[in-house]
């Protein structure tokens, strides 16, 4: 089983910036991806930000300029750094990671650290 632990999740004033943090650890074989999702009250789940274990990313269009994610190699870990909030931003953040752990891909997730950006 693997586990995924969040933290930096909290209240920042619009305008801030906030460092989401997320640990792996359990049964990992391969880590094939590391990433975040968000969901805000009435919205479907979306993703903010993913990067694999080649080093490629991709972040949601409302984050690009504004998210950096960072893994370092050979660590079960991803960062997430976001500046210029929004109250739009105002969700819950779950880590999520694609795990490979032959014959099968796995998918897992957090559960999740509340962002809430005030106006």
């Amino acid at each position: 089983q693997v586990q995924l632990v969040e933290s930096g999740g909290g209240l920042v004033q619009a305008g801030g910036s906030l460092r989401l943090s997320c640990a792996a650890s359990g049964n990992i074989n391969s880590i094939l991806a590391m990433g975040w999702f968000r969901q805000a009250p009435g919205k479907q789940r979306e993703l903010v930000a993913i990067v694999t274990s080649g080093g490629s990313t991709n972040y949601a269009d409302s984050m690009k300029g504004r998210a950096t994610i960072s893994r370092e190699n050979g660590k079960s870990t991803v960062s997430l750094q976001m500046i210029s909030l929004t109250s739009e931003d105002s969700a819950v953040y779950s880590c999520y990671s694609k795990i490979w752990s032959p014959p099968l891909e796995h998918d897992y997730w957090g559960q999740g650290t509340q962002v809430t950006v005030s106006s």
